[in-house]
């Protein structure tokens, strides 16, 4: 599943480093997207991803060229965010992004290649389907294989606000399709956890199994799948010796 947009940009001022209520300097700032354009990099693509540790359903990433004289107010690290302010973000960031794309990878991928692989195919599917083609990446944790230049930042979306909105976006999506498929799945709780291995989650898996959609190259979705996971043995009697005589 993929999903792009861009739109015209508009004149307006730029939102970098901003303070925060008690008139500290946030953490999250543009400064890796000015050193960028400081070294001649016009299009800067900030690229996350969303649902890496889940045990249900895809991978989520997204990629978002901002445009640096349109300003958005409180881009952060989407698990920061609380529900409503992030819902609020990601339409903000559609808005006024240059450009912007979301991505999927689902679990029968995920479980052939792996959760890493299939979370940087998953990010360079996102930075292809671009409408405005980046010519410079800021990546969170990893190097994607793409002939574009990049720079992969540790915990990067509470320090980029390109990134930083690509993890608001892909987050927003992975959790509208996890209330989805909530609906068809009740039992697992989808919706409130969301996919991940919360104790109502992993209890659901040993009482009903996996679903098609679960990670079955995840521990805990394979030690479901044994047919004697939620097999009880109630205690056998021990035979009682008698004595022999001596």
């Amino acid at each position: 599943m993929l999903e792009s947009a861009a739109v015209s940009p508009v004149h307006s001022p730029q939102d970098e480093g901003l303070p925060d209520r008690c008139g500290r300097r946030r953490l999250c700032s543009a400064r890796y997207e000015r050193e960028a354009r400081r070294q001649g990099w016009l299009r800067i693509a900030g690229v996350d991803e969303a649902g890496r540790g889940a045990l249900f359903g895809p991978v989520v990433a997204a990629a978002v060229i901002l445009d640096p004289r349109r300003r958005i107010v409180g881009l952060d690290d989407s698990k920061r965010l609380p529900v409503a302010r992030r819902e609020v973000l990601a339409v903000r960031i559609k808005q006024r992004a240059l450009a912007w794309a979301v991505a999927v990878v689902e679990a029968d991928r995920i479980d052939a290649w792996n959760i890493y692989q299939a979370s940087r195919q998953a990010m360079a599917e996102a930075v292809r389907s671009l409408a405005v083609p980046p010519d410079y990446l800021l990546v969170d944790a990893v190097t994607l294989e793409l002939p574009i230049e990049q720079r992969s930042l540790i915990h990067g979306d509470a320090r980029s606000v390109s990134i930083a909105a690509a993890s608001i976006l892909a987050k927003v999506t992975r959790d509208a399709l996890m209330v989805e498929w909530d609906a068809r799945y009740p039992q697992y709780g989808l919706a409130r956890n969301k996919g991940y291995a919360t104790p109502d989650h992993l209890a659901a898996l040993q009482r009903y199994g996996p679903t098609p959609l679960h990670r079955f190259s995840f521990a805990p979705v394979r030690s479901a799948q044994c047919w004697s996971a939620s097999a009880c043995q109630p205690p056998l009697p021990l035979p009682v010796q008698e004595n022999e005589p001596g």
